[in-house]
């Protein structure tokens, strides 16, 4: 459950805290870290590549430091306005942090769209430190990891970023990354409450569980002409009432979201509503519309309406 702010209270003496951007590709599992880091889900996550849109942040307090993690957008090349708005977003995220966690998949060899990132992050004052994520999916074959490893260390080494290896999903090496990331950060104050998992509303929050499970169900038939708008809340203490409107670019898109006899928005919603209701701990009821807005990710207005804006440093 999302905690009410609350007093902040005065730092322990030798405390520490700061901002930290997980940076990286899409899809080499910022959210997924982010999630388990702070020990609660603040932020969606998919198969699908791009699932962050917005800046979110995820606070982790502990006795020595309070951490606040914010989830970017993966950097890609940006084929429509969505896409200039994201990778702004995330480009603008690592000149305002205390530290910059660059995330890349060790499963896999560096390519082109890491040395990209490694450039851009090279330029920051910012320290930064190389997380090698996915560490439970490299090859079995012992032989095989030193070549993959050895491509980020290639990164890595001409700026003298310390490396951390771990898995986001099993947990293995977090411990060690933790303790990574507070030796870096500089002594300062409690910037949120200390039982405070995010920054982000509720109704912020509900939206993007929707669209979570739009992306799982749907996988690449609605990948990313997807929005989502929360247009209402009613809150008693029996039920939660949300009253949520998903927004598509086509008119066949549409008919996939709804479904036959509206069986995929039937599921959709029930597996939305399971996560609200471990959210704010308590009953929800969910209905959900689908409406058509043509080349909504190519308008400015509307995506400043559907909470997409570049965001200041």
């Amino acid at each position: 459950m999302l905690s009410e702010l609350s007093l902040i209270p005065s730092p322990p003496e030798g405390f520490k805290s700061g901002f930290v951007a997980i940076i990286g590709r899409p899809n080499v599992g910022k959210s997924t870290l982010m999630n388990k880091l702070v020990g609660q889900k603040v932020a969606i996550t998919s198969p699908v590549a791009q699932t962050t849109r917005n800046r979110l942040r995820g606070i982790l307090t502990t006795p020595e430091a309070q951490i606040i993690f914010v989830d970017t957008p993966g950097i890609h090349k940006p084929h429509h306005q969505l896409g200039k708005v994201l990778v702004q977003n995330a480009q603008n995220a690592i000149k305002s942090v205390d530290l910059t966690l660059f995330l890349v998949d060790s499963a896999v060899e560096a390519g082109g769209g890491d040395r990209f990132i490694t450039d851009f992050v090279s330029k920051t004052k910012a320290p930064t430190i190389l997380g090698l994520n996915k560490s439970d999916q490299q090859p079995q074959n012992d032989s095989n990891i030193p070549v993959l490893d050895s491509s980020y260390q290639k990164l890595a080494q001409p700026a003298g970023w310390p490396t951390a290896k771990f898995s986001a999903l099993t947990g293995d090496g977090l411990d060690e990354l933790l303790s990574l990331l507070v030796s870096k950060l500089p002594k300062g104050p409690y910037y949120y409450p200390p039982d405070l998992v995010t920054d982000q509303p509720e109704r912020f929050i509900m939206g993007e569980l929707i669209r979570e499970q739009i992306l799982h169900f749907t996988r690449e038939e609605v990948p990313h002409s997807v929005a989502v708008g929360i247009d209402r809340v009613d809150e008693s203490p029996e039920i939660t009432r949300v009253l949520a409107t998903i927004y598509v670019e086509r008119q066949s898109q549409k008919g996939i979201a709804i479904g036959k006899k509206g069986q995929m928005l039937k599921a959709i919603g029930t597996a939305a509503r399971e996560q609200m209701q471990k959210l704010i701990d308590g009953k929800v009821y969910l209905e959900i519309f689908v409406k058509v807005q043509p080349k909504w990710r190519q308008s400015r207005n509307l995506l400043a309406d559907f909470g997409y804006r570049v965001e200041k440093d």
